[in-house]
C-alpha cells in the first residue's frame, strides 16, 4: 500500500530543461556504422574515457572477454574520485518494473551478487528496506532495528532482503579497476579533451581519444578502434566531439557518514524517510563496517552544461564540495531518529558532495553513436548509477564484441532527441521514494 508520507511534498520537476545554443549540425547522420567484430586472433583496442564505476565496469567486462585490449583514461590520479567514491550504494531489483529500465535493474542486481563473489567484496550484502517517518508520536511504533531509537512516527517494511542490497561503491570500483588491470588492461592519467577520427573532416570513424597531460600540457592520442565515453556528468563534452546533442544536468548533492556501533552491523536495513521539518528526505544506509551513510538531505543543486564544460566552476570532480547548511540539517534530522548514532553532540566523520548525471528524460544515454563507427556512450544513469554499472559494462562489451546486446537499449540511444520532462527521483515500481529533487 502506498504511503502518503512518502509523498509529503509534491515532487520537484526540473523547470529548466535547456535548449542548447550550439548550432545544429547540417551533416546527415548515417545509420549505425558497425566495424568488423573482434576475434582472439584480431583483437581490437578500446579506449575508455572515465574512471568511475561505469567506466571501470566497461573495462573489466571488455578485458575479461579476451577479444579486446582496454586502455582506461582518467583525469584524476585514482579511480572513484567522483560519485563512485561518494555515493550510497543502494541496490534494488524490482524498483524499475514496468519501465524501460526494468531489464537493467533485474540483470544488474544479479550481476552485483556475482561480482561480490568473484571480486571478494567485503561490503556487499542483501538487506531489508524500511519506510520511516520521524517525529514524536503518542503511540510510537516498535522499531524494526534497535539503533532507530529516537522519535519515530512510523516504521514499516518496504522491501525484503531478496529485493534490495547494498555495496560500498568505492570498494567495487577499485576492485573492478584492479581486476581489469590484472587481466591486461592499461590505465592512463590525463584529461580527455576530444576524440580523434580517421578522417577529421568526415568524423565517421574513431581512432582514439585525445588526452592532455595536465602536468606538462602535452597532448597525445590514446589509440582505440573503439572509444567509450563514460565520464558521468562531464560526458556532455561529447556534444562537440561527436557533433550531437548530449544534454546533461549534474545533480549536486551533499552526503555525510557517521561512525556507528555493533548494532548497525548486526541489524542492517536501508531507510527511506518521509520529508521532515528540516527539508530532508533522508536515505540512510548502514554499512557492513558499522558506518552509517546519509543522503537525501535536500538542497540539491542543478548544475548545467556550461558549468560542466572546461573552465566552468564544476568542470572537475575535486571542485564539488558539500553544503554546510545541509550537513547541519541532516544532523538535526538523523539525530532525532537515532540518538545512539547521531544524537547529542555526535558529529559525522565525513561530509562530502558529488553529482549524479541526469539527462532531461532521466534515463541512460547508452549505446553506439549513430553514424560514427566505433563510438559509444555510457552515462546519465541518474540515481541508479551504482546499480546499473555492471550491466552497462556487460552491454558495452556485447555491443563491441558481438554487435548487439541481450537487453533492448533502443530507448537509451545517445542520439535520441531529448526534450520531455519527468520526475527524477528514486522509485519502487510506481511509488516515489526518497528525495525527488
Amino acid at each position: 500500500r502506498r504511503r502518503a508520507s512518502m509523498l509529503a511534498s509534491a515532487p520537484l520537476f526540473c523547470t529548466h530543461a535547456r535548449t542548447h545554443h550550439r548550432r545544429a549540425s547540417t551533416k546527415k547522420k548515417s545509420p549505425i556504422a558497425m566495424a568488423a567484430l573482434p576475434t582472439p586472433e584480431s583483437k581490437r583496442t578500446v579506449a575508455i574515457a572515465g574512471g568511475g564505476l561505469v567506466a571501470c565496469s566497461c573495462a573489466y567486462f571488455l578485458q575479461k572477454s579476451g577479444l579486446v585490449d582496454v586502455v582506461l583514461v582518467e583525469r584524476m590520479p585514482h579511480v572513484a574520485s567522483a560519485a563512485s567514491g561518494k555515493a550510497g550504494g543502494f541496490l534494488a531489483r524490482d524498483w524499475g518494473d514496468g519501465t524501460s529500465t526494468e531489464p537493467l535493474h533485474k540483470r544488474s542486481f544479479a550481476l552485483h551478487e556475482e561480482l561480490a563473489k568473484t571480486l571478494g567484496l567485503e561490503t556487499y550484502r542483501k538487506i531489508p528496506t524500511l519506510s520511516v517517518l520521524g517525529g514524536e508520536s503518542l503511540a510510537p511504533p516498535e522499531p524494526i532495528v534497535s539503533w532507530l531509537d529516537g522519535d519515530i512516527q512510523m516504521c514499516r517494511l518496504m522491501d525484503g532482503p531478496d529485493g534490495t542490497a547494498q555495496v560500498t561503491p568505492k570498494e567495487l570500483c577499485v576492485k573492478l579497476h584492479a581486476a581489469a588491470l590484472e587481466l591486461g588492461a592499461k590505465s592512463v592519467t590525463g584529461e580527455v579533451t576530444g576524440v580523434a577520427f580517421v578522417d577529421e573532416d568526415a568524423k565517421d570513424k574513431v581512432r582514439g581519444l585525445i588526452v592532455r597531460d595536465e602536468n606538462t600540457g602535452e597532448t597525445t592520442v590514446v589509440a582505440g578502434d573503439d572509444v567509450v565515453v563514460a565520464m558521468g556528468p562531464w560526458s556532455t563534452r561529447a556534444s562537440e566531439w561527436f557533433d550531437i546533442d548530449v544534454p546533461m544536468t549534474g545533480i549536486r548533492s551533499t552526503s555525510v557518514v557517521y561512525e556507528a556501533n555493533e548494532a548497525v552491523m548486526r541489524e542492517p536495513a536501508a531507510l527511506f524517510c518521509g520529508e521532515d521539518d528540516n527539508g530532508c528526505h533522508l536515505e540512510v544506509y548502514p554499512r557492513s563496517n558499522g558506518e552509517v551513510y546519509l543522503c537525501g538531505i535536500g538542497g540539491s543543486v542543478y548544475v548545467d552544461e556550461k558549468r560542466l564544460l572546461p573552465g566552468g566552476d564544476c568542470d572537475r570532480s575535486d571542485k564539488i564540495v558539500e553544503d554546510p547548511s545541509r550537513v547541519a540539517a541532516a544532523m538535526r534530522s538523523f539525530g532525532g531518529m537515532s540518538k545512539s548514532i547521531g544524537g547529542g553532540d555526535k558529529q559525522p566523520h565525513t561530509t562530502q558532495a558529488c553529482m549524479r548525471p541526469c539527462a532531461p528524460d532521466a534515463i541512460p544515454i547508452l549505446g553506439p553513436v549513430d553514424g560514427i563507427e566505433g563510438a559509444y556512450m555510457a552515462t546519465a544513469h541518474n540515481c541508479w548509477g551504482i546499480l546499473w554499472s555492471p550491466v552497462t559494462g556487460e552491454i558495452i562489451t556485447q555491443l563491441i564484441t558481438r554487435g548487439k546486446s541481450d537487453i533492448n537499449i533502443a530507448p537509451f540511444s545517445p542520439t535520441r532527441f531529448m526534450k520531455s520532462r519527468t520526475r527524477r527521483g528514486r522509485k519502487m515500481r510506481d511509488e516515489n521514494v526518497g528525495e525527488q529533487w
